[in-house]
């Protein structure tokens, strides 16, 4: 496997970049950081203007036909600036699966997420270490349709989303629902997460929907939850891999300008010691995302690749995360400088989707159901 970006998603990445870092400046997330509901629309517009938000869809719902590949150089690239945009939950995890499996009607949808005009989600969390795949959330068929109850928390952009894909589980196994906020019964409240991102709990209480809020077939939504759930993690681990990228940038520029002794800290083995075990998990995150990348985009199952690449993600993310702030010493704790909030997204991105325990319990048990 050749994990060479290709001319495409280079300038794909280039692009992505020159938008992110000339409006998602330090004084940008500070404004944003007073907002109740943080979502950088002039951002979200830049992105879809410059067709990169549609680029990774499939031409069916007006995309440019790209993939999962060039999905992970668009996040990469926002986590470098952790610009505050719903690009992983609306477009990625959402879009995509309406694209794959949604009729003509909620295909719609996903091209207005692909324009900027609609903003999406999925609501997977219900409980730690619980099973999207088996949720606790219930819908019960009645002569019209459907009635949906159950609780959801943590769902990105919650509180700005404009139609909300819910799995929950029915007599004929799991299925996945279209939500819209304006539903009668549903209840959405603002959750504080650790890097200020919008997140919110969905609360379904009764809620009537019609067959035609099903996504795909009723009782076949677990394929549709296994392929929002791959392809929402490794575009995780590539969002985070940017946002450590970056941090290891700032701290090296740091050790080699703060002194200490009359020489810069850099110098001292124990601190070069730390930023160079910080650049090999570093390396690590970026084969182990690559290759769960390149495995969905061949079409392959990549259970293990996708585990492996979260949980270096995670697990490699900490320690990262850590030395960032420990070397920049009292800066790190800081406001007024940007190094905290690389360390608020990098301990966000590190539960989001699984934490490394629960990356290696879920491989472990991949593992002992493979025949030997």
């Amino acid at each position: 496997m050749d994990f060479t970006l290709t001319e495409a998603q280079q300038d794909l990445a280039q692009l992505t970049r020159s938008i992110s870092e000339k409006l998602c400046t330090t004084e940008r997330l500070t404004e944003l950081d007073g907002v109740e509901d943080r979502f950088d629309r002039p951002q979200w517009q830049a992105l879809a203007a410059a067709d990169v938000l549609s680029a990774a869809l499939p031409e069916s719902v007006g995309g440019g036909g790209l993939g999962i590949l060039e999905q992970c150089s668009i996040l990469r690239e926002l986590g470098r600036t952790l610009a505050p945009v719903p690009y992983l939950a609306s477009i990625v995890m959402a879009a995509d699966a309406l694209a794959e499996f949604g009729d003509e009607p909620q295909r719609e949808w996903a091209a207005k997420a692909a324009t900027g005009a609609a903003v999406l989600t999925v609501a997977l969390d219900e409980e730690p270490g619980g099973d999207p795949s088996a949720p606790v959330t219930t819908a019960e068929k009645t002569s019209d349709g459907w009635v949906l109850t159950g609780f959801k928390t943590t769902v990105a952009a919650a509180p700005i989303a404009d139609l909300i894909l819910v799995p929950a589980t029915t007599p004929d196994g799991v299925t996945v629902f279209l939500v819209q906020p304006g539903d009668a019964g549903v209840h959405i409240e603002r959750q504080i997460s650790v890097d200020y991102s919008s997140e919110g709990s969905v609360e379904l209480t009764g809620v009537h929907l019609g067959a035609d809020r099903i996504l795909g077939d009723a009782g076949a939504g677990k394929a549709i939850v296994d392929r929002i759930v791959a392809r929402g993690t490794v575009g995780l681990s590539a969002q985070q891999l940017g946002t450590l990228e970056r941090s290891l940038e700032l701290v090296s520029a740091y050790a080699r300008e703060r002194e200490q002794f009359d020489r810069p800290i850099g110098s001292f083995q124990a601190v070069a010691q730390r930023l160079a075990d910080a650049f090999i998990d570093i390396k690590g995150v970026r084969l182990s995302m690559w290759q769960a990348a390149w495995s969905l985009s061949e079409g392959l199952p990549g259970d293990e690749e996708i585990r492996t690449a979260k949980f270096w993600a995670a697990d490699a993310g900490h320690r990262v995360a850590h030395t960032v702030i420990h070397v920049h010493g009292g800066v790190g704790l800081d406001r007024d400088h940007p190094v905290h909030r690389y360390f608020l997204a990098a301990k966000h991105a590190e539960f989001a989707l699984g934490s490394a325990s629960e990356q290696l319990r879920r491989l472990g048990a991949h593992l002992a159901a493979v025949p030997a």
